[in-house]
């Protein structure tokens, strides 16, 4: 019996530059909120296995968000390579996920979010959405037959795409 994956990659939301903090420690800003509890209603119904959140305050604070719009997830890790790491090793990181993990979300940065998705997905129209811009708080929605161990090029559908906004 096949497994569907599913893979939800999401960017953090949109953060404020009004500040002194190191890029790490930057916040999110109220519209950055406000998208990220509704990119939260959106994504309740999937109820994660696995939250992989990138360790910068503004990543955090959307997994927050996103968990007051009532997203959840049965384990929350906090993986640094979501902070500076290339597509590579993102999708290294991916490779070693729990076979049991069968729904994943991914909250981190651009420019990597996207090239993983462009990485993942053969070309479609959605998909050339992402290549011109992933925007703040976008959400792609990646599904596979595959296991995660054996991740590669164009083995993932771009199932949905979405911009929330509050």
């Amino acid at each position: 019996m096949t497994t569907t994956r599913t893979l939800v990659v999401m960017r953090h939301g949109k953060s404020s530059w009004k500040t002194n903090d190191p890029d790490i420690a930057r916040p999110l800003n109220p519209r950055g909120t406000r998208d990220a509890v509704v990119a939260g209603q959106i994504l309740a119904p999937l109820g994660f296995d696995l939250a992989l959140v990138s360790p910068a305050a503004r990543a955090q604070q959307t997994w927050q968000c996103l968990q007051m719009g009532g997203a959840t997830a049965r384990e929350v890790r906090t993986l640094d390579a979501l902070y500076h790491a290339w597509t590579p090793q993102i999708i290294a990181e991916l490779k070693g996920l729990p076979a049991g993990a069968a729904r994943v979300l991914m909250i981190g940065h651009e420019p990597t979010l996207s090239d993983v998705i462009l990485t993942l997905t053969p070309p479609s129209a959605s998909r050339s959405e992402i290549e011109a811009k992933f925007p703040t708080s976008a959400i792609a929605v990646l599904t596979t037959e595959h296991p995660w161990d054996a991740l590669a090029e164009d083995v993932a559908t771009l199932a949905a795409y979405e911009v929330p906004r509050g």
